[in-house]
């Protein structure tokens, strides 16, 4: 198969895939210097970015550039330039509980995002097999619980500051497409006491501005106790809440890990299915592949085959 802008055709024929970590990121003023993971096919030119943001857990290394493996994997064995950050509320980095932002750190995991892409020189630079290979004009933005967050800001959610009052405005005018997979849904009283205690970021997040497409992923099992009290349709307020255009896939029997989204045989995946994988896999590769390409057919193929199994392990809406 010739070269072209994606390295594999449907969801067959994955193209063997490179990865190279930590590409280092100077970053004055961050705690430590930005350390990311980048994936790619070892073919294909033109290829679109995804910056994947983790989210947080009990293991140490998921919540990291080590993270997300089913995801970054698949995505850029079929065509993509996966880009994953080791956020400062990591595990991993042992930071001062009293550093500014902790423990969450919520924007300066979006000011990451807006790091890696204003250094992709850098990055093509310490991956020379990708050097003249990056669609930089296609840019799609990703993440988990969260990452999911931090996602949604990036897409032009907003929030009030607890610190000073003021409304955060971090939307990324270069990305033009997101995914969020279990993410938060909005503040006030469907926020825990503990939630709205500790995380005061939480109370005031505002769907209403975030106009950048994106595809909305909730499990229907997804409880998420020590968040909210309204249980799963809490994660689909980032669908609910925002304008079109925005689809929304809704997993059936699906708790937070969506069924292991994170790692492969993650001990808290409480919800393990290989197939559930597969479908958030296919489906958000599908819909990113589209949303970049709008002639491609991708994602419409991708729901035909979700809706015609006997018994679908998921259901698509859109608006």
């Amino acid at each position: 198969m010739s070269e072209s802008t994606y390295a594999a055709d449907a969801f067959g024929s994955p193209t063997p895939v490179l990865s190279v970590s930590p590409v280092v990121l100077p970053a004055p003023g961050r705690a430590v210097d930005l350390e990311v993971r980048v994936s790619a096919p070892v073919t294909g030119r033109d290829l679109p970015v995804i910056l994947l943001s983790h989210g947080q857990g009990y293991s140490n290394h998921l919540s990291s550039l080590n993270g997300y493996a089913p995801l970054a994997n698949f995505w850029a064995a079929h065509g993509f330039v996966v880009i994953q950050p080791t956020h400062l509320s990591s595990r991993t980095l042992t930071l001062d509980p009293a550093t500014p932002g902790a423990p969450l750190f919520w924007r300066s995991r979006a000011e990451d995002m807006t790091r890696v892409l204003d250094q992709l020189d850098v990055i093509e630079a310490a991956v020379p097999q990708l050097l003249g290979r990056v669609d930089r004009s296609k840019v799609a933005v990703a993440g988990h619980s969260m990452g999911g967050h931090t996602a949604s800001l990036l897409l032009g959610a907003r929030l009030t500051d607890p610190e000073d009052g003021t409304e955060v405005d971090l939307a990324e005018p270069r990305i033009a497409a997101g995914v969020l997979l279990a993410a938060p849904g909005g503040g006030g009283d469907a926020l825990t006491e503990s939630t709205a205690r500790n995380f005061p970021f939480f109370l005031t997040t505002d769907f209403s501005k975030m106009t950048t497409p994106a595809l909305v992923v909730a499990g229907d099992k997804d409880d998420s106790p020590h968040l909210t009290v309204r249980g799963p349709e809490w994660h689909t307020d980032p669908y609910f809440l925002s304008p079109g255009p925005k689809s929304l896939l809704t997993l059936h029997g699906a708790e937070h890990g969506l069924g292991g989204v994170s790692g492969y045989d993650v001990a808290e995946t409480t919800d393990e299915s290989p197939e559930r994988v597969s479908t958030v896999q296919r489906l958000t590769w599908a819909y990113l592949r589209t949303l970049l390409n709008p002639a491609d057919s991708a994602w419409q193929t991708a729901c035909d085959a979700l809706a015609a199994g006997p018994s679908p392990l998921g259901r698509v809406e859109s608006k």
